[in-house]
């Protein structure tokens, strides 16, 4: 499995990384704490934030000589605060623009650097009050905002990370349904959706069923593990508290041969865990789980079972696959 980690999740105990209780650190120093996690390959860069006073370049060319390659770009427009009101959606077309020739320029980034993954996620759009929104206009304004990245440069792709809220009281693409309905409105080859399980939960969904939607009827471009308990975005270590559900999303993964990257998209600052443990506990955990999820796969009297909805069956083989008794 190749895994990839929240950055910022590096900033947590700073006085474990360098020696000061409040220190806020450089993108290359998160890099190098990063590269400390056994197991750990790949890193997700937030753009614009993590590129700040260095050139790209720089950036990703310090992480691969940590041993870490880049496998994407996050676009995260709460940095900017002329989008509190829209990125995408903005009801001032010249702010829109902004947003739009922002997104493009990851796109560049990526291009020039060899990377191939943008995940977008348009929180700022969506409203808090009855009245405030024009619906209509706020799903053409999207949707073209988003054709428009994707055609950019076609060799780029482009995924699409959906969550029911925050920071606005709703979000346009806040779930799976919604999100799948741009992707098809946008019509592009390259684009595709992201995964984050905690909103997945938080939107009240099954995180195995929305992956094989997606994988059915769009391109599963990213998987963000985490957990929570489905009120908030938790971002609690992967598998902690849904168990069961975490198994069954890798059931679906292993069962189509999904080989992309696993990201950790966890919080370990929020309490102050150490980070380097607190990802190779991540990355412990769903090692153990991948292994029981590619031996459910190749039980045929497991598929017998979910063939025939038999859930006393199913869960019998699982308990037995998880516990061994």
């Amino acid at each position: 499995m190749k895994y990839a980690a929240r950055l910022n999740s590096f900033a947590s105990c700073p006085e474990r990384g360098w020696g000061k209780a409040k220190y806020k650190p450089s993108a290359p120093e998160l890099i190098e704490r990063a590269s400390q996690v056994r197991g750990l390959s790949e890193i997700d860069l937030n753009f614009p934030d993590h590129f700040s006073g260095s050139k790209p370049e720089e950036i990703i060319s310090f992480a691969r000589e940590k041993g870490l390659a880049v496998n994407g770009l996050a676009m995260r427009y709460y940095s900017e605060p002329g989008f509190k009101l829209g990125a995408f959606t903005h009801p001032d077309p010249r702010v829109r623009r902004s947003a739009i020739d922002l997104t493009k320029q990851a796109v560049d980034i990526l291009a020039r650097t060899g990377g191939q993954l943008l995940t977008i996620w348009l929180g700022q759009d969506g409203w808090e009050y009855p009245f405030q929104a024009d619906h209509e206009a706020m799903w053409e304004a999207e949707t073209d905002g988003i054709r428009e990245v994707a055609d950019h440069n076609p060799g780029i792709q482009v995924s699409i990370e959906y969550k029911p809220s925050e920071p606005r009281a709703f979000s346009l693409l806040g779930d799976l349904g919604m999100t799948l309905l741009a992707i098809k409105k946008a019509g592009r080859p390259n684009l595709g959706a992201t995964l984050d399980f905690a909103h997945v939960l938080y939107a009240g969904e099954s995180p195995a069923f929305a992956a094989a939607l997606i994988q059915r009827e769009s391109r599963l471009l990213g998987i963000h593990l985490n957990d929570g308990y489905g009120r908030r975005d938790d971002g609690l270590m992967a598998g902690t508290v849904n168990l069961v559900q975490t198994l069954e999303l890798l059931f679906q993964l292993s069962r189509k041969g999904f080989d992309g990257v696993i990201y950790f998209d966890t919080f370990p600052d929020v309490t102050g865990l150490d980070p380097v443990q607190e990802c190779e506990n991540n990355i412990a955990m769903v090692d153990a789980l991948w292994t029981v999820a590619r031996r459910l796969t190749e039980q045929p009297d497991l598929r017998e079972a979910i063939s025939r909805q038999d859930a006393v069956k199913s869960q019998k083989l699982v308990r037995q696959a998880i516990l061994g008794a």
